[in-house]
């Protein structure tokens, strides 16, 4: 969407920006905006800014600014901050921009309800309002009933900002001037924008507070001309979760912020009862709030709450401009309440935007993101039976998609604006033009990694080049078919050559879904190719994947212990309930060590007095049967076919995988049964951050070979790798029974926001600890004729880090400390990690 930034030429921008301004003085309606500061010219953060006679109210952000809008007009603006005299601004008109509204030092107090900086916790009367909507919060809106339902229209959009004469220089865009028919004002910013992207979606919300489950019935959804658009959504629906502000905290983009109504909220924000009016013949009280401090992910706004039951009839609320959140500048929520036979609140409107933008600085461009919601037709107590809650495993129904126009025509809550209706228009229209399919295309290859040329898909193209010590450096090409997100089957294939080795290695895999009801998938494939094992713990048998450790640039000592890898395998998965899946299978794979300086060899006979050399082999080869399952409550996926993509984070995810090895079975060396279980829970903490918990358990059951066994996976990287221990080498620690523990915390930036010096820079702290334990039997020592001396970690090894991220953004730097096993030759004491990564 940021694509669009640079288009249009001047006179015709100004053109259209004379008539937008020339219309707003048909309608009646007041806008303003400024800034207000003090006698020595500096800002005046969270000063009240109202229309005179009205509730309708801002609060000036950190830098003193402010922007207000209404549908009526006004004549009078009152601007008042505690220890400043009020002052009234008389609009001329209305239409008033870029005002600069200086307040002078009141000389004596007079009787106030509002309160200085951190206002006081004691005989502060909207402290007072604060603890009543605490007690009643559960006996308000949708928690007083058994069940209930509702409609629900949700309308997503998003925009281009701050449009100006800039943005037509760039030739790139040239042919798409036409765009430019549509821009608008937003009421929140006072910025011109242009929509590029609208969905809207009706639907039936069900919900049973007993068990408690909610279930949403799409009946309708329409995009602006895009088809297969799961994943825009998908997206959208991930950032844009649902919240309740009566939540101690609110989960915006994967960050947890305080909510203003908050039992801990005393502790984060300051109150102060500005006003008390009637609204919609119900007296209710108007409470400001701002942050405490700076750099903490907090609001500034305002609400209305009722005199007797205490719930919140109007809420406004922004994200303060210091929070320590990347890429987006603002965030403003918008919540409407209606009174229910006197005394219950129910939520009928939801806005949400944000601001997308590379900083904050005030004149920075970007793209609006906005979500508008509204509930009607309430009904309560209707009981549905408990099956009735129960998730489709992969269902959709295309026909929501085929509505005609005239059925949003009667149905949609909210009629479209006439820009709105011209976005979907202009958007069909803009897809025919060579520039922008240009631009969307790049944009597609970034974000997929694949190239696509009609029912075919060049790729991974992130993975075309590599090195290692035993290939050199390694080109890989590859592709797959792709007709679409929701592909019934897929075919998928690479061949890759080292200069080194002068070797060509290949896979090739294909997978048809067979029932999409339960999804099950049957697959096989096959692969030859050098790899790193002892990567990771938990084997993987996907034929076309491959450790970062095998391709890695730049690695710290010798990486050369790399094996060729002969891999074929079937397999059939099915998904009976959401999120949990079942998949077995066979495998057949040959395992051969890949360099002169590695060895795999293991005793067929042992060394005895008859034979003192013993019987000695170099390669595995092995048949084995597998069944596994895996648990991942609270994901969201992509798109419905064989292929599918995760669209939200985090999620608690349990793995536990049974293989049994079968001698004879096509020349297979070995029989042996081995178990493991993967799992990974997070832990949202507040505003204390995220904690990560990752457990993983193994035994062997059998004698096996080196290439069989569970390595204590190492890190021999310059990039942090999860479930990796930074400070081992590759096939340090060599088990057949292993326990592993991780526990790795994010403080978002908490402690850092404390410290002056620090706070600009928005830096975030990470602690983290692992662990290992494990053990190798006498059986599977002896067969060891590999040259390795195995070493188990059979007095618990354990390393610590701690680290800094979000530096310049997309930077986290992690520095780890060896903790035991600090008597071993060649061992990293400590060791310096790094990784890129878009983070909010």
């Amino acid at each position: 969407m940021k694509l669009f930034l640079y288009i249009m030429k001047k006179i015709l921008l100004i053109i259209v920006l004379f008539l937008f301004a020339a219309s707003s003085q048909i309608f009646a309606q007041t806008k303003v905006s400024g800034i207000v500061i003090d006698k020595s010219k500096q800002p005046v953060p969270f000063a009240n800014i109202v229309f005179k006679g009205s509730s309708t109210g801002t609060v000036t952000n950190e830098d003193g600014r402010f922007y207000l809008e209404s549908p009526n007009n006004y004549q009078t603006l009152v601007v008042s901050s505690v220890g400043f005299s009020e002052k009234e601004i008389t609009l001329t008109k209305s239409v008033n921009y870029n005002f600069t509204i200086e307040l002078k030092d009141q000389e004596t107090l007079k009787e106030v309800v509002i309160y200085t900086g951190k206002t006081s916790k004691k005989d502060n009367p909207a402290l007072v309002i604060l603890r009543k909507i605490w007690a009643k919060k559960r006996k308000n809106g949708l928690y007083k009933f058994n069940q209930y339902q509702m409609e629900k229209y949700e309308k997503v959009e998003f925009d281009i900002n701050s449009i100006d004469s800039a943005y037509r220089k760039n030739k790139l865009f040239k042919g798409m001037e036409f765009i430019f028919d549509h821009v608008d004002t937003s009421k929140v910013t006072g910025k011109t924008y242009l929509p590029i992207f609208i969905n809207e979606a009706l639907s039936d919300v069900y919900g049973d507070n007993r068990i408690p489950k909610t279930k949403e019935i799409v009946k309708a959804n329409k995009t602006s001309g895009y088809e297969g658009n799961q994943q825009i959504l998908s997206f959208i629906k991930d950032l844009y979760v649902d919240y309740n502000i009566y939540n101690n905290y609110i989960n915006l983009f994967h960050k947890t912020f305080t909510s203003p109504l908050s039992t801990t909220g005393i502790d984060t924000y300051n109150y102060v009862l500005r006003d008390s009016t009637f609204i919609d013949k119900k007296w209710c009280y108007n409470i400001v709030f701002y942050p405490r401090r700076k750099n903490e992910l907090t609001f500034k706004g305002d609400f209305w709450v009722n005199d007797t039951t205490f719930a919140i009839k109007k809420i406004n609320m922004a994200v303060t401009k210091s929070a320590n959140i990347n890429w987006v500048k603002d965030i403003y929520v918008e919540q409407e309440f209606d009174v229910l036979n006197d005394s219950i609140f129910l939520l009928t409107k939801d806005y949400l935007m944000s601001d997308f933008a590379l900083n904050k600085k005030e004149k920075s461009k970007g793209v609006y993101g906005k979500r508008t919601t509204y509930f009607q037709n309430h009904k309560f107590n209707i009981e549905k039976p408990a099956k009735f809650y129960k998730e489709e495993v992969n269902f959709v129904d295309n026909e929501v998609y085929k509505k005609s126009d005239e059925y949003w025509e009667e149905n949609r809550f909210e009629k479209l604006s006439k820009d709105e209706k011209g976005v979907y228009k202009m958007l069909d229209t803009l897809k025919t033009v060579p520039a922008f399919k240009r631009l969307t295309n790049l944009v597609t290859v970034l974000a997929s990694g694949y190239i696509n040329h009609n029912w075919f898909d060049f790729g991974p193209i992130f993975s075309t080049f590599g090195y290692n010590e035993v290939e050199g450096f390694r080109t890989q090409i590859g592709g797959r078919t792709y007709f679409g997100p929701n592909d019934t089957w897929r075919v998928q294939a690479f061949t890759a050559y080292g200069a080194r080795d002068d070797k060509f290695k290949y896979g090739f895999a294909g997978k048809w879904m067979i029932d999409k009801k339960n999804r099950v998938i049957i697959s096989a494939g096959n692969r030859r190719d050098i790899e790193q094992l002892g990567a990771s713990l938990t084997i993987s048998n996907d034929i076309l994947s491959r450790s970062y450790g095998s391709s890695a640039f730049f690695t710290t000592g010798s990486n050369g212990k790399l094996t060729n890898v002969g891999l074929t395998n079937a397999y059939i998965a099915i998904e009976p309930v959401k999120n949990l899946t079942f998949q077995t299978g066979v495998t057949y794979k040959t395992l051969e060590s890949a360099s002169p300086v590695f060895s795999l060899n293991y005793y067929t006979t042992l060394p005895s007095a008859e034979n003192p050399a013993g019987v000695v082999k170099s390669n595995t080869t092995q048949s084995e049967f597998n069944i596994q399952a895996e648990w991942t409550p609270n994901r969201r996926t992509i798109a419905y076919g064989v292929e599918r993509s995760i669209a939200n984070a985090p999620y608690s995810t349990l793995f536990v995988n049974y293989s049994q090895g079968y001698k004879g079975i096509i020349n297979s060396d070995f029989n042996y049964k081995k178990i493991e279980l993967y799992y990974k829970q997070p832990i949202i903490i507040g505003p204390l951050g995220r904690s990560d918990v990752i457990l993983e358990l193994g035994k062997t059951y059998g004698t096996v070979p080196l290439g069989l066994l569970s390595i204590v996976p190492g890190n021999q990287t310059f990039f942090t790798i999860e479930n990796t221990f930074s400070n081992l080498n590759y096939y340090e620690f060599v088990t057949d029974k292993y326990a592993t523990a991780q526990w790795t915390h994010d403080f978002n930036g908490r402690f850092f926001a404390r410290v002056p010096f620090l706070r600009k820079l928005n830096w975030r702290e990470f602690i983290g600890v692992k662990a290992a334990y494990g053990t190798i039997s006498n059986a599977n020592k002896a067969i060891n004729a590999s040259g390795l001396n195995y070493v188990a970690p059979e007095n618990v090894y354990w390393e610590y880090n701690a680290g800094i991220g979000n530096i310049f953004k997309v930077f986290r730097l992690d520095l780890s400390w060896r903790g035991s096993y600090l008597d071993m030759p060649n061992i990293n004491r400590f060791a310096v990690k790094g990784s890129f990564g878009f983070y909010f």
